[in-house]
């Protein structure tokens, strides 16, 4: 092993303790929602975009209208040209509190659902919060009592509770959890929570909740229309707008398994991560590279028989325990094997870039832009995506 390659297994073994030791920080920081909320006196609409969603949809609403602490609560399913079942068993609800919105086709220069919670939005009139939930999202009782206590006590204008996150196959186990450590240890949470920056921002669209007055400044998601990632685009354009918000630990108020199996991993990655990246392949190159430099170089360099690297490795590990413990995802054995995450990570950054750069990325039956095509939204208020 030459100098120039033990010293850079030390700089990237270090910046591994440094990321862990920011994760743990990070956690300790998270918002927590209280357990036992106080009854929301706010007027609440649940948006639910729903796009060939038959099988999830029941349970979702079933979930939802067993909210306890919310006394006046509507919900809005927009069918976005489903051909399943879905309106059917919306229809089938039977309970006045839900309105099934017939979603019309995306107009140019929108994507499929940020047009879908447009729709939904306008249908859900005067209220104070809005709630947008993915139809394989399940409440728990206190959720939305949860989060808009989380709201107020904060005084934020959004929130994010992340959801815990189900998984089922290695492939699911290997990457869901990236999610939740990734802006647990890149993001400083209660700097991103009272700065403007776009770039200091995460949330996740499975479960998001905004005051409608922020949502309205903000231009609502006719600012995020062509935005591939519009959950994280719907909070820089509440942040530019003067408002504040930030995700919050989910894993008590909700649950979803967003992917089922490698296939399912595979696609849903690969339609947004080209642009979680930086849009462009440089960026996404330099991402992967960086990545791999500080969770891969170690443990690599460990095998050789690197103290550091072994240091790097464990660090790397911890990290992702923390993370994995404090937003109920597994720990053992899966955090062993973040070095193998990544190395998935770097694959599915790769074949997500090159589906773009093709114009061959497809997410339920549509096509998404690819990088020759015009920019969906580019004539919007768009602060990022």
């Amino acid at each position: 092993m030459t100098a120039v390659w033990r010293r850079l297994v030390r700089v990237c073994a270090g910046l591994s303790v440094l990321a862990a030791l920011h994760a743990v920080v990070n956690t300790r920081l998270l918002r927590r929602p209280p357990a036992v909320p106080r009854p929301t006196a706010q007027r609440v609409t649940v948006v639910v975009p729903a796009r060939d969603e038959a099988e999830q949809i029941e349970g979702c609403l079933a979930a939802v209208l067993d909210q306890r602490g919310v006394r006046d609560l509507r919900v809005v399913v927009v069918d976005d040209g489903s051909t399943d079942a879905t309106a059917e068993r919306v229809s089938g609800v039977g309970d006045d509190r839900v309105r099934l919105v017939t979603g019309t086709p995306p107009e140019p220069g929108w994507l499929g659902k940020p047009h879908a919670c447009a729709q939904g939005a306008a249908a859900a009139g005067e209220v104070d919060l809005l709630v947008f939930l993915d139809a394989d999202v399940r409440l728990m009782p206190d959720a939305i009592a949860s989060a808009a206590a989380v709201l107020e006590e904060a005084e934020l204008d959004l929130v994010s509770p992340w959801p815990r996150q189900l998984t089922g196959s290695a492939a699911e186990r290997l990457v869901q959890p990236l999610q939740q450590w990734l802006w647990a240890t890149l993001l400083p949470l209660r700097l991103a929570e009272r700065s403007p920056r776009p770039s200091l921002a995460a949330a996740n669209g499975q479960f998001l909740v905004v005051r409608r007055a922020a949502y309205d400044r903000a231009g609502g998601h006719a600012a995020v229309r062509g935005a591939v990632i519009e959950d994280v685009a719907l909070l820089r354009a509440v942040k530019a707008a003067g408002g504040r918000g930030v995700v919050v630990d989910g894993s008590t108020l909700a649950a979803c398994r967003m992917y089922d199996g490698w296939p399912g991993v595979r696609d849903g990655y690969g339609k947004s991560l080209w642009s979680a990246v930086g849009g462009r392949p440089a960026a996404a190159a330099g991402a992967a590279a960086a990545l791999s430099a500080v969770w891969l170089l170690p443990p690599l360099a460990a095998l050789a028989g690197s103290r550091a690297g072994a240091v790097g490795y464990a660090a790397g590990v911890a990290g992702r325990a923390v993370v994995a413990a404090r937003t109920g995802s597994r720990v053992w054995p899966d955090a062993l094997a973040h070095p193998v995450s990544i190395a998935v990570l770097d694959v599915l950054v790769a074949r997500s870039v090159r589906g773009h750069r093709l114009g061959r990325l497809h997410w339920r039956g549509r096509t998404l832009p690819g990088a020759d095509a015009p920019s969906p939204g580019a004539d919007a208020h768009r602060p990022g995506g």
